[in-house]
């Protein structure tokens, strides 16, 4: 159950070292305005608000990854950051698209599930 839990918050930081890339480098490039189906002025206008929403998803992801390589608080840290990108999810979610809920929240969702569980195999 350990190494489940383990790969699921793997893959959350993955997908926030992903989010991190499209916000930071590929926001105002013709493959990120794809993705993000963005049109090409307010791409630029908003390049640098998205950079620092890129920069906080290098955060999560760099705590995900702190978290599975120690132990001595490797569970509260996976809690803890778990717990933000769950929020985060939800409220972008709410606020700005309702496929955030299922590219963000509902991973993180999944993987606090598993480490809820691992935990309470020991």
């Amino acid at each position: 159950m350990r190494l489940l839990a383990d790969t699921a918050v793997l893959a959350v930081a993955i997908l926030h070292i992903a989010f991190m890339a499209l916000e930071m480098i590929l926001w105002s490039k013709p493959v990120g305005q794809k993705i993000l189906r963005l049109k090409p002025d307010y791409a630029s206008v908003t390049r640098t608000l998205a950079a620092n929403q890129g920069l906080y998803n290098g955060f999560i992801a760099a705590g995900l990854i702190w978290s599975l390589l120690t132990d001595q608080f490797g569970y509260n840290l996976q809690v803890f950051f778990l717990a933000c990108v769950i929020v985060a999810g939800v409220f972008g979610g709410i606020t700005t698209s309702r496929l955030i809920i299922w590219a963000q929240a509902l991973p993180g969702i999944i993987a606090l599930i598993l480490v809820f569980l691992a935990q309470s195999t020991y």
